[in-house]
C-alpha cells in the first residue's frame, strides 16, 4: 500500500492491487479498446453504406428503365445493387421467355421473396460485432463491481491484520477497489452510447433497403404493363 505521505496515483492503484482485482482491471481496459475499435469500424462502415445507397439511388433513378441501368460491376459490391441485381436478373429471365399476365405476377411475386432474402443477408452484415457493444456495456459494470466487492474485502482483511482503522490503513485498499468499479463504467458507458447510436443507424439502414426493393418492384410493375 502507499504510505500516508505518498501521493496515491491510477498507475499506483493498480501495482498495490489484489492479483484478482488486477484481472478485473485488465479485463476492462481490453474490453474498453476492443469495443472503441469496433465503434470505429462501425462508424466508418455506416458512413460508407449511406454513401454507397447515395450514389446508387442516384443512378437507379437517372435510369430511364431496367434495361438501362446494369447491375454489374463494382456497383455489384454495394448492398442496394445486389438488391437491385436480383430483380434485373429475373426481369431478363422473363423477358427471354416471353411475359404473359400470369408469369408477370409470379415474376412480381418471387422478386419480392428474393430481396427480403437479400435484405436479411444486407442487415446481417451491416449488424455484425454490435453484440459485443452490447455485451460490454451490459457486463462491464457488474464486473467492475466484482472487483470492487473483492477490493473491499481484502481491504477489510488488512484493516484486522493491522488492527488500525486509521485513513491512512483505510484509503489506498477503498481506493483501489472503487477504481475497479469506475473502470467498469468508462468500458460500459461508450459502448451503450455506440450501441444505441449504431442500432439507430442499422434501423434506418433496414428501412432504406425496405424503401428500395418496394421502388425496384414499383418500377418493374410498370415496365411489365407497359410490355403487357
Amino acid at each position: 500500500m502507499e504510505s500516508s505521505g505518498e501521493q496515491i496515483t491510477i498507475w499506483a492503484l493498480f501495482l498495490e492491487a489484489d492479483p484478482v482485482v488486477k484481472g478485473v482491471m485488465l479485463t476492462l481496459v481490453v474490453a474498453s479498446l476492443w469495443s472503441w475499435a469496433v465503434a470505429v469500424d462501425k462508424w466508418l462502415q455506416f458512413g460508407e453504406l449511406d454513401a454507397q445507397a447515395r450514389r446508387f439511388e442516384r443512378q437507379f433513378w437517372a435510369a430511364r428503365s431496367i434495361e438501362d441501368l446494369d447491375e454489374g460491376g463494382e456497383r455489384a459490391r454495394d448492398a442496394l445493387a445486389r438488391i437491385y441485381g436480383i430483380a434485373a436478373r429475373e426481369w431478363r429471365d422473363v423477358r427471354r421467355a416471353g411475359a404473359s399476365a400470369d408469369t408477370a405476377q409470379m415474376l412480381l411475386e418471387r422478386v419480392d421473396r428474393l430481396m427480403q432474402a437479400q435484405i436479411a443477408r444486407e442487415m446481417g452484415r451491416a449488424s455484425r460485432s454490435l453484440g459485443l457493444l452490447a455485451t460490454v456495456g451490459a457486463s462491464a459494470p457488474f464486473i467492475g463491481l466484482f472487483g470492487t466487492v473483492w477490493g473491499i474485502m481484502n481491504a477489510f482483511t488488512n484493516i484486522a491484520v493491522q488492527q488500525q482503522t486509521n485513513l491512512a490503513v483505510v484509503a489506498p485498499g477503498i481506493a483501489e477497489a472503487l477504481f475497479a468499479t469506475a473502470m467498469g463504467l468508462i468500458a460500459a458507458i461508450p459502448a451503450v452510447i455506440f450501441y444505441n447510436k449504431f442500432t439507430g443507424d442499422l434501423d434506418r439502414f433496414g428501412d432504406r433497403l425496405d424503401t428500395f426493393s418496394d421502388e425496384v418492384a414499383a418500377r418493374l410493375s410498370r415496365r411489365l404493363a407497359e410490355q403487357s
